[in-house]
């Protein structure tokens, strides 16, 4: 096997090797822009009072889901009460400066809503 290494011209190598690196480039890259996709994404996080009725988060969450590159995430159908105030978010990732400002502008119309946080979506 390594005889039929060696008995391969000098360019043949040459051409390999690129070809090597070249497909090692394009897994990298597409590694990279999976990694970008996965970690590049935003989101708005609003708080509410304590005791705050579902009812009324639900209409705060499509009150300001007018702004735009500000997407409300999904609602479960049936969510668990104590669970309900964790998930009023907005999708955020393409959202500019002046959105944000928009967003947090309508939420804070709402007496119930105590803050904002902005994150991504696992947390950090």
């Amino acid at each position: 096997m390594l005889a039929a290494v060696h008995a391969l011209h000098p360019r043949a190598l040459r051409l390999i090797a690129a070809a090597g690196a070249a497909a090692a480039a394009l897994t990298l890259a597409a590694g990279c822009s999976s990694f970008d996709k996965a970690f590049g994404k935003q989101e708005a996080v609003v708080q509410f009072k304590a005791q705050t009725p579902a009812s009324v988060m639900l209409r705060v969450r499509s009150s300001c889901s007018h702004v735009p590159s500000a997407t409300p995430e999904r609602v479960p159908a049936h969510p668990p009460a104590v669970q309900l105030q964790d998930d009023i978010r907005y999708l955020v990732s393409n959202a500019s400066d002046a959105d944000l400002a928009r967003l947090q502008q309508c939420l804070q119309r709402f007496p119930s809503v105590v803050g904002i946080e902005f994150n991504t979506p696992d947390g950090s």
